[in-house]
């Protein structure tokens, strides 16, 4: 199994920001403690969150990889896919990147790119514009649901129908401008716009 975020998914993060503070920029705090050598890929990097991990070749638990150490050795970001060699020192929450050796982004897959999964179709919106709630979205997982209110049907929303309107993410108790109509399974977005855009509605 991989590296597991806590229950509130804070975990990661706050050991990630102690050790990254912990090394000087050439590493000298650190010096006493044992670095493992580690190839493999970025199975996910979330800049946002500020962290992200590794998928080792050699079968070990997946490798934390913090922003920090990042842009310590000169990277601003890690897309999924990219080659990397890492120096890993174990720490009490697992493996965690030290020091970037190399990094080899002609595998990458840059987010912009990544091919839609073949669960998602392009459906005609049958609504108005009509303000929703969002109830649950996941990027990595690249989909999530969207609410009118209790008792009703919630409404699929995925990644590629928000990067096709200039929308990154989605928070949970957020509320955005939506068109639906019907997918395969159930009532999915057509079109999502930021709250206030336009002449929506008025959310008040």
């Amino acid at each position: 199994m991989g590296a597991k975020l806590g229950g509130d998914g804070d975990e990661p993060m706050s050991q990630a920001r102690e050790a990254a503070a912990a090394p000087s920029a050439d590493g000298s705090k650190d010096a006493c403690f044992d670095t493992i050598e580690i190839s493999g890929s970025i199975k996910w990097f979330d800049a946002g969150k500020g962290f992200g991990f590794i998928v080792p070749d050699n079968g070990m638990p997946d490798v934390l990889l913090h922003v920090t150490c990042l842009r310590r050795d000169g990277y601003q970001t890690a897309y999924e896919g990219a080659r990397i060699v890492v120096e890993a020192l174990n720490r009490p929450g697992g493996l965690q990147a030290f020091r970037i050796v190399s990094m080899d982004e002609s595998t990458a897959r840059h987010p912009s790119q990544l091919p839609p999964p073949r669960t998602h179709v392009v459906v005609e919106p049958t609504s108005g514009m009509v303000r929703l709630e969002v109830k649950w979205f996941n990027r990595i997982r690249g989909f999530g649901f969207l609410s009118a209110g209790e008792g009703t049907p919630d409404i699929f929303v995925h990644m590629e129908t928000l990067r096709r309107f200039g929308i990154t993410e989605l928070r949970p108790g957020q509320f955005v401008l939506v068109r639906y109509g019907n997918g395969p399974k159930g009532l999915m977005v057509a079109e999502i716009r930021p709250e206030g855009w336009g002449d929506a509605p008025s959310s008040h």
